[in-house]
C-alpha cells in the first residue's frame, strides 16, 4: 500500500486540504511529489543514527511522536512550527526544504507557496505515523516485509510506485542509490552556488 493511501485513510490529506483551503486532489498531488524527499530524509536519519532504527524511534519521540499526527488530524489549526522542527532534523536547512518544495512544484504545476505550507504538515503526518507504527508493535496496517520501523520505512520508500510503472521516488532517484533526497540535496547545493 502506498503511503498516500495510508495518509488518506487516516484523514491526513483531508485535514490538510481543509486547513489550506484547497482540494483534496491538489493535496494528494503535492503529497505524492513531496513524500519521496521526506521519506528519503527519514531513511537518511536512520543511517545517521548510531543505533539505527532505535535511534530514529528516539528522535521521533523527541520531535513529538504520535502527537504530531494527532495535531494535523485535529480540527484546530496545525502548529506548523513542530513540522518545521521535523524538517530541520531530517533536511538540516531551510534551503533544502525550499528546494524540495520547488522541485515538487515543477513536477505538479502546483504553486510553490502551497507546497511550502504543505511540507511541515506532511512531515508531521509521516513522523507521527512512523512513531505510532513503531509504538504499536502489532501495526493495524500490515507492515511491509521485514516488519518493524525498518520494514515500514523500506516498504514505504519502495512502495511509492504501485503497479508496474516506476514510482516517483525512483524517478527522483537520479543516481540509483535508492534515496532521492541525495539528488535533491545535490540540486540544492548547485542552486546555492
Amino acid at each position: 500500500m502506498q503511503i498516500n493511501d495510508l495518509l488518506s485513510q487516516m484523514g491526513g490529506l483531508q485535514s490538510m486540504a481543509r486547513e489550506l483551503g484547497v482540494s483534496e486532489s491538489q493535496v494528494a498531488s503535492g503529497a505524492s511529489a513531496l513524500l519521496p524527499a521526506l521519506l528519503g530524509g527519514f531513511k537518511k536519519q536512520t543511517q545517521a543514527q548510531p543505533s539505527g532504527l532505535a535511534g530514529l524511534g528516539g528522535l521521533l519521540g523527541q520531535l513529538g511522536g504520535g502527537s504530531l499526527l494527532d495535531d494535523v488530524l485535529s480540527p484546530r489549526p496545525t502548529p506548523v512550527d513542530r513540522g518545521n522542527n521535523v524538517l530541520g532534523q531530517i533536511f538540516g536547512s531551510k534551503d533544502v526544504s525550499r528546494t524540495v518544495a520547488q522541485n515538487a512544484a515543477n513536477q505538479t504545476g502546483l504553486d510553490p507557496a502551497l507546497l511550502k505550507k504543505m511540507l511541515p504538515m506532511l512531515a508531521m503526518l509521516v513522523a507521527g505515523f512512523l512513531a505510532k507504527q513503531q509504538g504499536a508493535g502489532a501495526a493495524p496496517q500490515p507492515a511491509p516485509a521485514g516488519g518493524g520501523l525498518g520494514g515500514l520505512l523500506g516498504g514505504l520508500l519502495g512502495g511509492q510506485g504501485g503497479g508496474s510503472s516506476p514510482g516517483l521516488g525512483s524517478l527522483l532517484d537520479l543516481d540509483g542509490n535508492g534515496n532521492p533526497l541525495d539528488d535533491i540535496l545535490g540540486m540544492a547545493g548547485k542552486l546555492m552556488k
